[in-house]
């Protein structure tokens, strides 16, 4: 990149230079015919919002009809934290996946603000309407795109309405914002963006204000102070949003110290050799040279100040504890050799950049074996190519962008760029402390707009030094771009609608990972396709063979068709590999109850109790065993257990109802049917019961009235109507007894019941008309 130097009257800069009304001291003339350079007619600064907006619309609109997908089932449909009813104070005590920060099972995600987005997303739905959610979320990325454009400016750092405009384009339809926009967990991070930027804009205002404006003597200190207070309350709110915020801080002091007072690092540094090897410094002028460095030194006071309270602040939140990962989520960080870590982190942050160049490779997921570790720098492709390429590049880049003897105002745009990629990348860098992912896309919307600076900058430089006519090429070509940015961007974002389409697409970029092939498997058996389903889970077992809850989803399935032994194999494995697996255990004793091995299933389902004591589902299926061995009292406990740690637990209830019922208490049967029509109104086989219940006391009128209700809510099920016809056959209504045994056979041909009714009812019926 051929960054041409310029300084003011020809001197070349020694040290802090400061502005007279707050714009950075930069040569007019090469700044004026940098922008103008760019072969793009000059646009009013609405009209580019309108395009700006409608481009990051447009890109992902086809996202609205989505479903929940992946994560937003853990973060928005089981977490009860963003359920109207629950105690708002719990937002503020729960982790983002509505787990208590005390919890040592919590990942210890912070986000309390985006979590009150979902909530307020669904009093203004009235549920869980993804369509609300995803509409928020497009309308947010259309915001942050918009802001992008005093944004880029200020970092561009001087007026460039075509620079900003260009560059705000590319970041609004990059295809790497994908999964923030079109995934509704991504809420976190265009929550978080959208206060980082407002933040950013508010310490420009507090540098501004600490300089003198035409005609002013002194600075209005406190308007500056104002500013500073309301950028700092910008990235704490910024900071709740999503722990990424508070790298607002970096990027304000670059801003300040390279950009607003254009310190010279290549000089300063210049200046401390010459004073080690005994060089005099002149020390003219030192009130004035106070006067330069005190809005400074205010600014990154507040900073620390800042910083320091918010991280003290966060670690007080999580418990004082760090979240427990484990070895399968970021296999570089539990590495023991230093050599390994580092070479596979620098791939990584490698590949990180690769996918903002080229963003071809988009997974949801990036564990799991996705990226093998690299253990030797010269036997490994990747340490012996992408690596030295990547570590190569970015030295250049950052000796032009800070080292550079004669900055220019490139230079300094450039020095931008670099740490608005870098500085909110930090955290996810594995740098300081260890994160819980290999690669996540999302991390990257705020530093995507580093890259846009860069390019476009690059593209600046490429059309000052060719002719108009290849000017007008480079604008075309750049339109090119951003069209295939934009429907890669379109394309991906559709792949986001369903989990079918966003798994499958996984394969193709991640065959290796484990996870992916265990979603697959997750979805297709939703779906009913088994084959699909069992081929896929015996896959991830064979990438990560201790893959436990795989062993235990595939052991479900073989259960359901018979597969009792392999079954029990698999879930006793799982177990041993996590002796605290309640599922496992759980599952481990529904395999053994149909064996009929009764001790054994009770002490499965007793040990997943005291891993999970709060387990409503382990509870159902114990009752479910006490019931098969007549131990009634016990299997009304257990049930009971299980309404009142899940009130709406349907299975529960309704074995409650009908134990009671088929035990002659019939009269208690009623009472409680009652009682769980309260919590699950809409539940058919509670209606059912209640109907039994009614039809044996003679009350045939209000059996008729619940037997109805359960068939308007399940209409196929073939035994309702068979019901249905014996309390016909009761009440002698012969006509409708028949209509209903009819309808039952029609359903379910192999209903022997509803047969021998029909052949009673007939005969009897006959014997009428004979009589």
């Amino acid at each position: 990149m051929n960054l041409r130097s310029h300084s003011r009257n020809g001197k070349h800069s020694n040290g802090i230079r400061t502005s007279v009304s707050g714009t950075p001291p930069i040569c007019q003339n090469e700044s004026n015919a940098w922008d103008s350079s760019l072969p793009l007619p000059s646009i009013s600064r609405p009209f580019a919002v309108i395009i700006v907006a409608v481009a990051a619309f447009l890109t992902y609109f086809n996202s609205l009809d989505g479903n929940f997908v992946f994560d937003d089932s853990e973060a928005i449909v089981k977490n009860k934290d963003v359920l109207p009813e629950a105690p708002l104070w719990n937002v503020f005590q729960n982790d983002f996946w509505g787990t208590p920060l005390k919890s040592n099972s919590s990942h210890k995600s912070y986000r309390p603000l985006t979590v009150l987005t979902f909530r307020w997303n669904y009093w203004m739905s009235g549920g869980l309407w993804p369509y609300g959610f995803h509409l928020i979320n497009v309308l947010l990325h259309a915001i942050i795109s918009v802001l992008m454009l005093p944004t880029l400016e200020r970092l561009f750092l001087t007026p460039c309405p075509r620079a900003s405009l260009l560059a705000a384009l590319l970041f609004a339809v990059h295809p790497i914002h994908a999964e923030a926009v079109a995934g509704i967990v991504g809420r976190a991070d265009l929550l978080c963006a959208l206060f980082f930027l407002l933040s950013f804009l508010a310490y420009c205002q507090a540098v501004d204000k600490s300089s003198c404006s035409p005609g002013q003597a002194v600075p209005d200190g406190s308007i500056s102070n104002v500013w500073l207070f309301i950028s700092m309350f910008l990235c704490s709110v910024s900071m709740f949003c999503k722990e990424q915020g508070i790298t607002v801080i970096g990027l304000c002091s670059v801003y300040d110290v390279i950009g607003a007072s254009q310190l010279d690092l290549a000089s300063v540094l210049e200046k401390n050799h010459k004073g080690k090897n005994g060089s005099v410094h002149s020390r003219k002028n030192p009130l004035r040279k106070i006067q330069r460095w005190h809005p400074i030194l205010v600014r990154h006071l507040m900073l620390l100040i800042t910083g320091i309270g918010l991280l003290t602040l966060r670690w007080k939140v999580m418990a004082s504890s760090p979240p427990v990962f484990h070895p399968v989520d970021n296999p570089a960080s539990f590495s023991d050799s230093f050599v390994t870590q580092v070479l596979t982190h620098g791939y990584v942050w490698a590949l990180n950049a690769w996918l903002l160049l080229c963003p071809e490779w988009l997974c949801f997921d990036w564990s799991m074996g996705s990226i093998p570790l690299i253990s030797s720098p010269t036997s490994d492709p990747r340490a012996l190519v992408a690596l030295p390429i990547f570590c190569f590049i970015m030295v250049v880049l950052g000796a032009q962008a800070f080292l550079h003897p004669q900055p220019s105002h490139s230079n300094r745009v450039l020095a931008m760029g670099l740490a608005l990629l870098s500085v909110p990348f930090l955290p996810a860098s594995n740098l300081f402390f260890r994160v819980g992912f290999v690669v996540a896309e999302r991390v990257l919307y705020i530093p995507s707009a580093g890259y846009c600076i860069i390019v476009v900058l690059g593209l600046c430089h490429l059309s000052s030094n060719v002719s108009p006519s290849q000017r007008n090429l480079l604008l075309v070509m750049y339109v090119c771009l951003l069209m295939v940015l934009g429907i890669r961007s379109v394309v991906r974002s559709a792949q986001w609608r369903t989990e079918e389409s966003l798994f499958i697409s996984g394969l193709a970029v991640c065959p290796l990972n484990a996870k992916v092939h265990y979603n697959v498997a997750r979805n297709a058996a939703d779906r009913g396709d088994r084959a699909l389903a069992l081929y896929h889970y015996r896959e991830a077992i064979r990438l990560h063979p201790e893959y436990d809850q795989a062993m235990n989803n595939l052991a479900n399935l073989l259960k359901d068709n018979g597969g009792l032994m392999e079954a029990e194999v698999l879930l006793r494995k799982a177990v041993s590999l996590r002796h605290d697996f309640a599922a496992g255990w759980m599952n481990l004793g529904v395999v053994l109850a149909a064996q009929k091995r009764y001790e054994e299933a009770e002490q499965s389902y007793l040990t997943a109790l005291t891993h999970r004591r709060s387990y409503a589902d382990c509870y159902y299926n114990l009752g479910n065993l006490y019931v098969d061995q007549n131990r009634y009292k016990e299997a009304y406990s257990a049930w009971q257990n299980a309404t009142s740690l899940k009130p709406l637990h349907a299975g529960a209830w309704s074995n409650m109802v009908g134990m009671l019922d088929s035990i002659g208490k019939v009269a208690q049967a009623e009472e409680l049917a009652k009682q769980a029509l309260v919590h699950l109104p809409e539940e058919p086989a509670l209606h059912f019961h209640l109907g039994n219940s009614y039809g044996k006391r003679g009350r045939y009128s209000q059996a008729e009235q619940h037997f109805l209700k359960a068939i308007s809510i399940r209409p196929r099920h073939a035994p309702y109507h068979s019901n249905l016809g014996v309390l016909y056959h009761h009440w002698k209504k012969y006509v409708k007894a028949e209509t209903s045994y009819l309808r039952a056979i029609e359903l379910d041909p192999s209903l022997s019941s509803a047969h021998e009714n029909l052949r009673l009812l007939h005969r009897k019926t006959k014997q009428r008309t004979s009589g």
